[in-house]
């Protein structure tokens, strides 16, 4: 079986978020299933290096945007196809926005040829190598089932997979001539979406099948809560709409071979968790002799993470005998509200806007839990990060968190099952409350030790979800 996957992001080569650590790992999965995969890739600055490297196995004259190539290459055990247009993409800033964070002017065009580079080949193939599947992720590529539809030949059958719909891709109609679509699909039912043009939904209706990355946001999509407006179009195709569990990679997460912790260990050496816990300490000029538990969190800072309600219960939780050590950025007013609670509790809150890799694996590594108050959540990758390196996740109930984590209700304990804290309030009051759980908890060091071994022997691997990912590709074959 041959599927071609289509994604604005690939970790480890460009990131932004989960969608990226999914196109990652997800191909390797499937070879491991007899799955060939290749990916259709932006040829951002970072891959210059990559093209150098690569061979031209096809170019375009006429995208949306201007003439392009596709440039093979494999890197890092995946199969890149990456789409050499610098006009589109040869830009300073993240992969959207600009320098000045504000998003670039001509995504639509931009995305639109990232999807209709992958269309065309799936027609054409590339030296006899014609995809079975085509499986895009996400706005960026939520054009090309329209392309699909749109050529006139018996496309291949195509998949969009939800990463979060909340953002969707919204365009003005004057954009219409620049995509090269069809004035005859701009209506309620093809891709017109209150007068704009918006490529999530456009997706959702061109695609043969819709996956989303957990088995509960599969369901929660359908609610006007979770739909962000287009719980219409998902209801219309509910039978069409799946959810299948994301995974990590277990080699890159390890923490008995992880290279960027201080010392590595298992869940019979938890005890060595102590020296990463001291080199966070050291990073973030927290007091290294503080005996409570080291929450974390590694995170956009952004009201969906619910890190508004966090910012309010830090004096609670720094009074309660609790550290913080913080990694993200985002909101410039949650930002503040982070640096400010570090200097007003100094030794007790360390904060690190920005991002880092490796510091985000030694965070993990070093804390006792990890905190995810998300008022929303696909599926989420931290909660499982933290599960692998027995750093309990405290989590909301909601999406992909309440799927993997076992709430340490009396029920569970008794089994010896609890893996974490699960939540149902996202405010400071409701925060506040599951932290005195996680408190006692705490001071039961076997008990807590338990839950870290549960947590640590979690399946959160791929191998499970892959082979779902297989089962639907050959019904859509079949």
């Amino acid at each position: 079986m041959k599927v071609l996957m289509v994604t604005s992001e690939c970790a480890p080569f460009i990131k932004t978020g989960g969608l990226a650590d999914v196109a990652g790992a997800l191909p390797g999965a499937l070879a491991a299933l007899g799955v060939e995969v290749k990916t259709v890739l932006p040829a951002y600055p970072d891959l210059f290096p990559l093209l150098a490297q690569g061979k031209e196995v096809a170019s375009f004259g006429d995208l949306p945007g201007g003439p392009g190539r596709l440039v093979e290459v494999t890197a890092e055990g995946v199969t890149l196809l990456l789409l050499d247009a610098p006009q589109l993409f040869d830009r300073p800033g993240a992969p959207y926005t600009g320098p000045d964070g504000k998003d670039w002017l001509d995504n639509h065009a931009r995305f639109a040829a990232l999807s209709q580079a992958a269309a065309r080949i799936s027609f054409d193939g590339l030296s006899g190598w014609v995809p079975d599947i085509v499986h895009a992720h996400d706005w960026q590529a939520g054009l090309t089932p329209v392309y699909l539809k749109q050529d006139g030949r018996r496309p291949p059958a195509s998949v969009i997979t939800i990463h979060n719909i909340a953002f969707q891709g919204r365009f003005g109609p004057h954009v219409m001539g620049d995509l090269q679509l069809s004035s005859d699909w701009f209506h309620p039912d093809g891709l017109e979406y209150y007068g704009d043009v918006s490529f999530l939904k456009a997706a959702l209706v061109y695609a043969d099948r819709i996956s989303t990355v957990s088995p509960t946001y599969a369901q929660e999509i359908l609610t006007p809560k979770f739909g962000m407006g287009l719980e219409g179009v998902l209801n219309n195709r509910a039978g069409d709409v799946s959810g299948i569990l994301n995974g990590i990679d277990l080699d890159v997460w390890n923490p008995m071979t992880d290279p960027a912790l201080a010392a590595t260990y298992g869940p019979q050496t938890l005890d060595t968790k102590a020296k990463n816990r001291a080199e966070v300490a050291r990073r973030l000029t927290l007091d290294p002799d503080h005996d409570g538990p080291l929450f974390c969190v590694v995170s956009r800072l952004t009201l969906q993470k619910g890190l508004d309600a966090l910012a309010g219960v830090l004096p609670r939780l720094v009074e309660s005998g609790g550290q913080l050590a913080l990694l993200g950025s985002g909101d410039p007013i949650l930002e503040q509200a982070f640096q400010q609670a570090a200097k007003r509790f100094p030794g007790k809150v360390g904060v690190h806007i920005g991002y880092d890799e490796a510091f985000s694996h030694l965070i993990q590594a070093g804390s006792d839990a990890i905190l995810i108050p998300s008022r929303f959540e696909p599926c989420g990758l931290t909660q499982l990060y933290g599960l692998r390196y027995g750093t309990l996740p405290v989590v909301a109930r909601t999406g992909g968190l309440a799927d993997t984590v076992v709430d340490a209700n009396h029920a569970a304990l008794s089994a010896g099952v609890a893996t974490g804290f699960v939540f149902d309030d996202v405010s400071v009051a409701g925060i506040d409350t599951v932290l005195g759980r996680v408190f006692d908890a705490y001071g039961d060091r076997a008990l807590w030790r338990k839950m870290q071994v549960s947590a640590m022997r979690q399946q959160v691997g791929w191998e499970e979800s892959a082979r779902q990912y297989v089962q639907m590709y050959e019904t859509l074959i079949a």
